[in-house]
């Protein structure tokens, strides 16, 4: 697909979003978007997308780092429950409460008792969101090692990019067995019928852009009223 090709298609499911974040704010309906993935997996790309189309007044973006101090000497659920939207807006998570069980498990930020302990207080804990009719899609972003290195590389060479490449980064990569090991358990101990995860296919970012947003319209706009409200009678006689 050439650069123009993708542009247009890119634009139109824009397009369709924007009109389910519209129709979502008037009718006062929630939504919780996860994000998560290996490092270079996209999120960015995606969220900026997502950012461009929407209106910013119903929609708060979250890239969630460690905790801070003062976060670390709380219930380590509270700071993602502040962070939930209010009536009518969207939350977008840039990595979420999954990293207790991804690199908090695998780099030894948690015991083990409270790594495990966690599926069941993430399974409640988007249970209680769902139950008040939060819309919450979960999306796991997959690419091989070797999309991930090149995409390092890139960064490295590129000036405006170096900043994003972290030591971090690459001491994750060679953990490669074992997040993907713990990736494995989460997506089988966390998918529940009212919180599904969905797997898109990250190593083209065209792709994985285009299916991040159709599989947006579909579960943000089933059974959504996407009708536009008439304008009140005083409208109509001011214009009529």
């Amino acid at each position: 697909m050439n650069k123009q090709k993708h542009k247009e298609e890119l634009q139109s499911l824009q397009k369709q979003l924007a009109l389910i974040h519209q129709a979502m704010g008037r009718q006062g309906r929630s939504a919780v978007i996860v994000l998560e993935g290996p490092d270079a997996a996209g999120k960015g790309g995606i969220i900026r997308r997502l950012a461009w189309c929407l209106d910013p007044r119903w929609l708060s973006v979250w890239p969630i780092a460690a905790p801070d101090a003062r976060e670390r000497e709380q219930h380590w659920l509270q700071r993602f429950w502040q962070r939930l939207p209010s009536q009518g807006r969207w939350a977008v998570f840039d990595r979420s409460w999954y990293g207790r069980v991804l690199v908090e498990r695998v780099e030894g930020f948690a015991e083990p008792d409270a790594w495990k302990r966690a599926y069941r207080e993430i399974n409640e804990f988007e249970r209680a969101i769902t139950a008040e009719h939060v819309r919450l899609v979960k999306i796991w972003l997959d690419i091989s090692a070797d999309t991930q290195l090149d995409r390092f590389r890139a960064r490295y060479r590129d000036p405006a990019k170096q900043w994003k490449l972290t030591t971090e980064d690459l001491r994750n990569r060679s953990k490669w067995q074992q997040y993907h090991q713990a990736r494995d358990e989460m997506l089988e101990r966390t998918h529940t019928e009212v919180a599904p995860w969905h797997r898109i296919d990250a190593n083209s970012k065209h792709q994985a852009r285009m299916s991040c947003f159709r599989l947006l319209i579909e579960e943000l706009g089933r059974e959504l009223d996407l009708s536009v409200p008439t304008p009140a009678d005083e409208i109509k006689a001011f214009f009529e």
